[in-house]
């Protein structure tokens, strides 16, 4: 009889050991209803105090870091002092504050060329004009008169035999290109056979070597053309901020042929001013060599 007793009450006490999960979620429901914090509330409240316990640590791993001692930082260098030490000891000799004849400037350019190859002696034009307006989008070409020390290869795409140019002929020339050859440096082509070139607009356009009207490659007089492109003809045109870049010559042209070049270029902008730009039509004008210093040029001198 005890025995029966006994594993009666054990199924009793397992049958509450099942149910107690339960009992407790009803406790847990009855704890919300009357009124006592609910689970979502008991997980923002853990939430909480995990982020307080995170910003505790934050600080105080900030107060160690600001113990610690800082590093003293470098001054930053000017421009002039992170170039080369050629350069800065030609850029020693020219005055950043003067406005320079032009003759004094191309000759201090010439003297102050801080490499030892033949360098490039360049125009830098900054002209009040807006390229956005067709009247103000400044362009021409011209021949300078000292040439450009360069030597220039001139393709004419026609079959006639012109005296001085290194390529000729339509079938040679169209099987370069058909290639994505490009063996010269000035392409001269007659109105008439301009169609022929279209279907290459793409790979010469890119690269300034389409004939135009308005770089006199587009032209009858083929052998003109090619004599002008052979003694020195040179193009410019304005960039999108109004600026002209243009190279004048060698550094061993010497100041004299580089100043003829140069009032040459002049002329041509002054002569191609726009009757809109009523106000002051040249801003700046510099000059520099191939990787030299910047010479500031008179305004007076264009």
């Amino acid at each position: 009889m005890a025995k029966e007793e006994i594993t009666e009450n054990e199924e009793v006490t397992a049958a509450e050991a099942v149910e107690t999960p339960e009992v407790e979620a009803q406790e847990e429901k009855k704890t919300a209803k009357a009124g006592k914090r609910s689970e979502k509330a008991l997980k923002e409240t853990e939430e909480k105090l995990a982020k307080e316990e995170r910003k505790a640590h934050q600080a105080e791993a900030d107060t160690e870091e600001e113990k610690k001692p800082k590093q003293a930082a470098k001054p930053t260098r000017s421009r002039l002092e992170r170039r080369g030490k050629n350069f800065r000891k030609a850029a020693e000799q020219i005055d950043k504050a003067k406005n320079y004849k032009l003759a004094e400037a191309l000759e201090l350019a010439t003297k102050t060329s801080p490499v030892k190859f033949d360098a490039s002696v360049e125009l830098h034009i900054n002209l009040n004009v807006d390229p956005r307006h067709a009247d103000q989008n400044i362009r021409d070409n011209l021949v300078l008169p000292a040439g450009t020390g360069k030597a220039v290869r001139v393709a004419v795409f026609d079959d006639a035999n012109v005296e001085g140019a290194d390529l000729s002929g339509i079938e040679t020339i169209t099987k370069a290109l058909e290639k994505g050859e490009i063996n010269f440096d000035v392409l001269v082509a007659t109105p008439a056979q301009m169609p022929k070139l279209g279907k290459y607009a793409r790979l010469l356009g890119p690269r300034g070597l389409m004939p135009n009207p308005k770089s006199g490659t587009v032209t009858t007089d083929v052998a003109k053309a090619v004599n002008e492109a052979k003694a020195g003809r040179v193009e410019y045109r304005v960039d999108s901020t109004g600026i002209v870049h243009l190279g004048i010559g060698k550094v061993s042209f010497g100041a004299k042929k580089l100043e003829d070049n140069a009032r040459a270029v002049f002329a041509s902008i002054k002569g191609n001013k726009p009757a809109s730009v009523k106000s002051a039509y040249v801003k700046a004008i510099h000059l520099a060599t191939t990787m030299g210093p910047s010479i500031r040029i008179d305004l007076g001198e264009l």
